[in-house]
């Protein structure tokens, strides 16, 4: 209370409004892995151009075949084709990996550089080194990546498959420069200047690859768990091992703040077999599979599984309409036009599918309608969780609150405080209600919230706990809709 002193006017403030709690938006996708090359720490994608450039291009392009685990490329692509914004690429590799690395000789010390991540394909790399003639402690540098193997009479004989040069580097600033932009090479050390070199310059040497393990991809899925974030998640390649589904599962249901996209593993057309291996609301099984532009493959086209595609339609369904619209009953894009889905599944189909929790995928073409996610169940037999709109209309709820109430921490423990908590949450949750996200012809059927004596004993204030109980009535799809239509006759007079 300030001291007045002396007659006047005095102003104030009339204390805080309610602490505004902000989205918190889910539409971002997580996805792991094999890639061509590129770093194996988690790394955030905006753009299949930006992909190309990190991780390089189709798998089955390089490796001979048969090809396992390569769909992870297919995944992302359909994931941007399809409307999604931001990605993260955990990249899959094998234990015994190692990385491509060799020495820049200079007067002053070897300059050690190393693939920017392990895998055989670091042997393609060739770096390049030209003084500053100006400033001899400044020096350019030039990494040069072929897919194809490295040609013999340089790069006129063929264009590099990725280019970057650097150039005004020094010894003590290259590593730093060199590191964070580069998505070939990384400086181990660099004591000085290294020596000019023309073509071939150095190559670097002893990367090699092997296909990853069920271990690996938990181990990619685990560094998953340190990103905030990530609200959708998938692995393309999780139908070739049989217990990445539950892993994926189980990541999806400890964090409680993501959601997985799964595709159905079987490849005949006996729809009795198509079932969901778990019982979970944190997943959604697609049925069936895609098949996508491949002008590298003999068919130009390949079957991959749906989960990229679904993945960008949900991130384009949150954006443009907000994550209560079910993610279904939309196109999906990035197929061939022939004969994009693996089976074509009549309504007798969907019927026994749709019961089973599996999400159809439904050519609708022959009336003009393209083909469609035809829909919107997650895994689970509980009722209240049967629909995916709703599992993640919770996890956004909870994860806007739980950031927006951050501020609650160390805060007393006091009437005082929890009014203010009830404050922030009833008008987070009044601006979801007008959004139509909830149901109710007034925010009090609409949801509740509840902090104070009700909620929390005298035990529970004295050991710091501050409980604050919400309720919510979300929308649910209209999944079945009857119209019905009878004669009228009108009455005379």
């Amino acid at each position: 209370m300030p001291d007045y002193l002396a007659p006047g006017v005095f102003v104030e403030d009339s204390g805080p409004a309610p602490r505004p709690i902000d989205d918190v938006r889910t539409a971002t996708a997580a996805m792991a892995g094999e890639t061509e090359r590129g770093p194996v720490e988690p790394q955030l994608i905006t753009s299949w151009q930006q992909f190309t450039i990190t991780y390089g291009d189709f798998l089955d392009r390089t490796l001979p075949p048969p090809t396992p685990n390569i769909y992870l490329p297919y995944g992302a692509r359909g994931f941007f084709e399809n409307g999604g914004r931001r990605l993260y690429v955990a990249r899959v590799t094998n234990t015994g990996a190692t990385t491509a690395q060799s020495a820049l000789p200079g007067a002053g010390g070897d300059t050690t550089i190393a693939a920017c991540g392990p895998g055989d394909w670091g042997n393609r790399i060739v770096v390049l080194v030209q003084p500053d003639a100006a400033a001899p402690e400044r020096f350019t540098l030039q990494a040069l990546y072929f897919r194809d193997g490295i040609p013999a009479n340089g790069p006129a004989d063929r264009i590099p498959d990725a280019q970057e040069e650097f150039n005004g580097l020094t010894a003590s600033s290259a590593a730093t420069t060199v590191n964070t932009a580069s998505r070939l090479v990384r400086i181990v050390e660099c004591p000085a200047p290294p020596a000019a070199s023309q073509w071939p310059g150095v190559v670097l040497r002893g990367g090699a690859s092997a296909p990853a393990t069920d271990a690996e991809y938990r181990a990619a899925l685990a560094a998953l768990c340190d990103l905030e974030e990530p609200g959708l998640l998938a692995i393309p390649d999780e139908a070739a091992f049989p217990s990445l589904g539950a892993a994926l599962i189980d990541h999806c249901e400890r964090l409680r703040d993501r959601f997985a996209v799964l595709s159905a593993p079987a490849d005949q057309q006996d729809i009795a077999q198509v079932r969901p291996a778990h019982d979970t609301s944190y997943a959604a099984l697609y049925y069936p599979k895609l098949r996508v532009p491949a002008p590298h493959t003999p068919d130009g086209q390949i079957l991959v599984p749906a989960c990229g595609h679904v993945l960008g339609l949900i991130a384009r369904m949150e954006l443009g309409r907000g994550v209560a619209k079910a993610p279904a009953n939309e196109v999906l894009h990035g197929l061939i036009e022939a004969d994009p889905v693996q089976f074509t599944l009549g309504k007798s189909e969907q019927d026994s599918l749709n019961t089973h929790g599996v999400n159809v995928i439904r050519d609708f073409r022959s009336t003009g309608r393209g083909v469609r996610v035809w829909g919107a169940r997650t895994m689970s037999t509980d009722p209240q969780w049967r629909y995916i709109n709703v599992r993640r209309l919770c996890i956004f709820l909870e994860r806007s609150i739980a950031k927006g109430t951050e501020w609650v921490v160390f805060e007393p423990n006091t009437e005082q405080t929890w009014s203010a908590v009830r404050a922030s949450v009833e008008s987070f949750l009044g601006m979801v209600w007008r959004d139509g996200a909830l149901l109710g012809n007034k925010e009090s059927q609409a949801f509740f919230v509840r902090c104070d004596r009700s909620t929390m004993t005298q035990a529970d204030i004295d050991n710091g706990r501050l409980i604050c109980e919400i309720g919510v009535a979300p929308v649910r799809p209209a999944e079945f809709v009857i119209i019905r239509i009878g004669q009228w006759t009108k009455a005379e007079g």
